[in-house]
């Protein structure tokens, strides 16, 4: 009987029996990664889908991999994996959007200018694509061409406030006050809580000489969020420059009270009292900064521009 099965086809050869257990296996290994995945268990879901894309390499497992390797911090690897999967289906312009926001987290700005100008060569449509590429371009220095790609994402998509956000910020930094102003206030216009415009707001009415609207900008943010640690800094810093020091001292003296691990507040706290000649007490405060934040310890030679640093190009 057996010999008749073989001869017509009716029985499993072992090669289709390997394919049919190869098959549940994938099936099994994706699906256990992904319950680990949301019930945390990162590794063990990462060792799943790695087990599984070795026997099947199909896209949405790769794409599940991959972002295992975002949460796991693994970002090698997920860019390893995002440029497997670009190899295997090149014509797919969500992997390399995808891969240009590895190359973001990367700090790697020319790759991921080339990841996007290869999605860009599939769909030049994307408004997506010009804001990745337009925070490529801030990263290379290039502000010309970032404002040019954000005009771009603008035309697409009318209120697309991440690019009004990155345009404006873009502006305020070659110092186009008034263009950067018409922004935020298009911004505001779509969203009036919106905290970082109205942060950028306060900070472009500081520069320009109109610190109470800058103030009421600031207050405004932290009366959204009172945990807005950049709101914070903005107003301390704003009542330094006026030399207020006790107003100043008074807001990092609520940002700590809010957060005690906020590093940066012990630091510019410290800051003023030593420009008010409590040296001890600025001794303390740097100290505590240092502690929180170790790699701040450069700052605390009297060159105080760790808060400059902190609020310009900050990551969009």
């Amino acid at each position: 009987m057996g010999f008749f099965k073989s001869l017509f086809g009716g029985s499993n050869t072992p090669e289709t029996e390997k394919e049919k257990n190869d098959k549940k296996n994938f099936e099994i290994l994706k699906y256990d990664g992904i319950r680990a995945r949301h019930m945390g268990k990162l590794p063990y879901a990462i060792k799943c889908f790695e087990e599984a894309v070795a026997i099947n390499d199909e896209m949405e497992t790769l794409t599940l991999l991959a972002n295992a390797y975002i949460q796991a911090n693994r970002l090698d690897d997920a860019r390893i994996t995002f440029n497997r999967m670009a190899e295997k289906e090149p014509e797919q312009v969500n992997t390399f959007l995808s891969l240009a926001s590895i190359c973001f987290m990367q700090e790697d700005y020319e790759g991921m200018n080339d990841a996007c100008q290869k999605a860009l060569a599939l769909d030049d449509k994307n408004p997506l694509t010009y804001y990745l590429t337009a925070k490529a371009a801030v990263g290379m220095k290039e502000e010309i061409n970032a404002i040019a790609m954000l005009t771009k994402a603008i035309v697409l998509k009318e209120d697309y406030m991440e690019a009004y956000q990155l345009r404006a910020e873009v502006l305020w930094g070659m110092k186009q006050a008034k263009d950067a102003a018409e922004d935020i206030q298009k911004l505001l216009n779509l969203n009036p809580e919106d905290e970082q415009a109205l942060l950028l707001k306060g900070e472009i009415l500081a520069a320009t000489g109109e610190e109470e609207q800058a103030e009421e900008c600031f207050n405004q943010v932290l009366s959204l969020n009172p945990f807005n640690e950049k709101a914070y800094l903005l107003l301390g810093e704003l009542f330094l420059t006026k030399k207020d020091f006790d107003k100043a001292i008074g807001v990092y003296d609520e940002a700590i009270e809010i957060n005690p691990n906020f590093a940066q507040a012990y630091h510019e706290r410290g800051r003023i009292k030593l420009l008010k000649g409590d040296k001890d007490g600025s001794v303390e405060d740097m100290k505590k900064a240092m502690e929180l934040a170790p790699e701040t310890e450069g700052n605390i030679s009297g060159q105080y521009n760790n808060y400059e640093n902190m609020t310009k190009n900050v990551p969009f």
